[in-house]
């Protein structure tokens, strides 16, 4: 079980989302719901205050019409459409999503379009100052068509760099955006190919380079001998980076499922490492089977601060976050259970700011004391 911390709650959920000022009312002339509003990435701004940049996933009210299931998808001369599906077509049994039943390929749409909003907080957190309906980023090229996911944000030499998931039937891809105040963001397009997914920039360079943690996912995975210790699946991977444009991956494996554990279906990048005085602070999730998509949990680990591929130590028997339902009991419509996916941090002056995905439904903040965080040998 994980710590319950004195300071842990919900900071924006699905309510707080005035869908008046959505991108999609330019074109959509369509009923629709914030199905979620989570996995914030998390800065500081110059002027102190934080900055989340919140995945707001947006659906149809109606997603069933006629016998048709249907998707939200942004077009490149029509704006936001839907597009219709014969029902019998598809396994529509998960909430956010519709798999294809035939075909040669696995395919599925999602019942969500999701956009990012920035809101602003105050230094510590506490509470919420300005919603920055006139700074949202949506989608703007055919490779986002299906929208844009989960951002996290890291801050080197005065630049802000701010990785998302781009959704298209094109590719699934990571695409950076960069911003000199934190807040207005310009798109540099895509810096990971197909189904490269929670790409985490280091806040901070080391022997003059970007790193980056990555995670590429794939439909087929080979067995590891039957005395590993490894599970096969999705692991976390590290690159490098002369430009934060042209990434180098690793040759060696980095951290991957572990038989018999908390992360033993797969695991993955969670918000930017950032440096302490004990080397790299790592904070990624690792997942293990049950529930509806499976059980989400973070952990953490301390990496060598000349040599990120040194792993110092990896904390994954007990978890840093668990999923805590009673945090959005009074949230309408939750549809997953057991899913915290950690995506920010900052450091304040004796404990460190943790932004999270709650069960894919609204943000949770928590403060975890440094201390949390001490030399284990």
């Amino acid at each position: 079980m994980s710590t319950v911390y004195e300071n842990d709650r919900i900071i924006f959920a699905p309510g707080d989302v005035d869908l008046r000022l959505s991108p999609l009312r330019g074109s959509l002339l369509e009923a629709t719901f914030v199905l979620g509003a989570f996995n914030p990435g998390l800065t500081v701004l110059p002027s102190g205050n934080l900055l989340m940049m919140v995945r707001i996933a947006e659906a149809l009210a109606h997603p069933i019409k006629e016998n048709n299931v249907r998707a939200l998808r942004w077009d490149e001369d029509l704006g936001y459409v839907t597009d219709e599906y014969p029902l019998e077509s598809v396994d529509a049994s998960d909430p956010r999503k519709f798999h294809f039943l035939e075909g040669p390929s696995k395919v599925m749409a999602l019942t969500s379009l999701s956009w990012l909003l920035p809101v602003e907080l105050s230094s510590g957190g506490e509470r919420i100052e300005r919603v920055h309906y006139d700074k949202v980023i949506q989608p703007q090229a055919g490779f986002q068509e299906y929208g844009i996911e989960d951002p996290r944000i890291s801050r080197v030499d005065g630049t802000y760099y701010m990785t998302t998931c781009s959704v298209s039937a094109e590719r699934h891809s990571t695409v950076l955006y960069t911003s000199i105040d934190g807040i207005n963001y310009s798109m540099r397009g895509i810096i990971l190919d197909h189904q490269n997914k929670d790409m985490v920039i280091f806040e901070g360079k080391s022997a003059g380079k970007f790193h980056a943690l990555t995670r590429p996912m794939g439909e087929l995975y080979f067995a590891y001998p039957s005395r590993s210790p490894h599970a096969p699946g999705p692991s976390i991977n590290l690159a490098s980076s002369p430009d934060a444009l042209h990434w180098k991956p690793a040759d060696k494996p980095f951290i991957r499922p572990r038989k018999l554990s908390a992360s033993a279906v797969k695991v993955g990048g969670g918000t930017p490492p950032i440096l302490t005085d004990r080397g790299w602070l790592m904070v990624y999730h690792g997942v293990e089977e049950g529930g509806t998509v499976g059980i989400y949990r973070t952990f953490w680990a301390l990496l060598d601060p000349e040599d990120p591929s040194v792993l110092l130590e990896v904390h994954d028997d007990a978890p840093l976050l668990e999923s805590r339902s009673e945090l959005t009991s009074d949230i309408p419509n939750p549809y997953l259970t057991d899913v915290v996916f950690s995506t920010g941090i900052v450091e304040l002056e004796h404990e460190y700011l943790i932004a999270s995905g709650e069960n894919d439904l609204a943000c949770r903040l928590t403060r975890i004391p440094k201390s949390t965080f001490k030399p284990t040998k």
